[in-house]
């Protein structure tokens, strides 16, 4: 990506993802700007995680994902199981991700209590087992977990899965205030359409191929949401309006 593109961290054209003989993705184009937030929604089976994997180079792809030179990122996945009976602290999980970078204990502990603190976490929370973590208190930390480093851009598959409604607002809400604090830029995986309307600039809509893309507002009508959804878009559509 050259200088003549300023602002524009991500650029993907004609993207497509065939996975074991099968086509999951074909022919995606869309692109990012710096602090924006992008969310992607389709049905399940639309291969919005597959979208993921590839711009992380995770997956084999055809076409162009161009990131801007430099670009850090945070991923968390969609689903993260911890065993009731696995020994890893939270304290030793962001280890796991910070220990090639030598630091002195207390300039880490200061780092990784920053990035609880702008979660809703307490660092006392650092010595807890992760299966004794709550649903809630684990998404949260799998989203610091994430933010270590304070990467350039988040991509977030579904970062309120598992969770209650009541916390999943939460869960959202934290995430616009660290974009506003840190000048992230979310890429997002949701179901909800009230989270759309709500958090993103753009709206990437996809069912293996591209339905809509562009401003929420503009591209989100309920005969989109019904290539999307089938019948129940249009009650999806209202209840985001109103």
């Amino acid at each position: 990506m050259d200088n003549s593109e300023d602002g524009m961290l991500l650029a993907v054209k004609n993207l497509s993802v065939t996975l074991g003989g099968v086509l999951i993705l074909r022919d995606i184009s869309f692109t990012v700007r710096v602090g924006e937030t992008l969310a992607v929604i389709g049905p399940n089976g639309a291969g919005k995680t597959a979208l993921f994997r590839a711009l992380l180079g995770l997956v084999p792809s055809r076409g162009e994902i161009r990131w801007k030179k430099g670009v850090t990122i945070g991923y968390t996945p969609q689903r993260f199981v911890v065993e009731k009976q696995f020994p890893l602290s939270v304290k030793e999980f962001f280890l796991l991700k910070t220990n090639r970078f030598w630091r002195p204990e207390r300039e880490f502990l200061e780092h990784i209590a920053h990035e609880l603190a702008l979660v809703g976490l307490k660092s006392s929370l650092l010595d807890k087992r992760m299966g004794e973590l709550s649903g809630g208190e684990l998404q949260r930390v799998l989203i610091a977990w994430a933010m270590t480093g304070h990467p350039d851009v988040l991509l977030l598959d579904e970062p309120a899965a598992g969770i209650d409604v009541g916390f999943a607002e939460t869960v959202y809400t934290l995430l616009h205030q660290i974009q506003d604090e840190l000048g992230v830029t979310v890429l997002l995986i949701s179901h909800d359409i009230n989270v759309v309307y709500r958090y993103a600039r753009q709206v990437l809509c996809i069912d293996q191929k591209m339905i809509c893309h562009g401003p929420p507002h503009e591209v989100l009508d309920p005969q989109e949401l019904a290539k999307l959804y089938g019948g129940g878009a249009f009650f999806l559509h209202e209840k985001a309006v109103h």
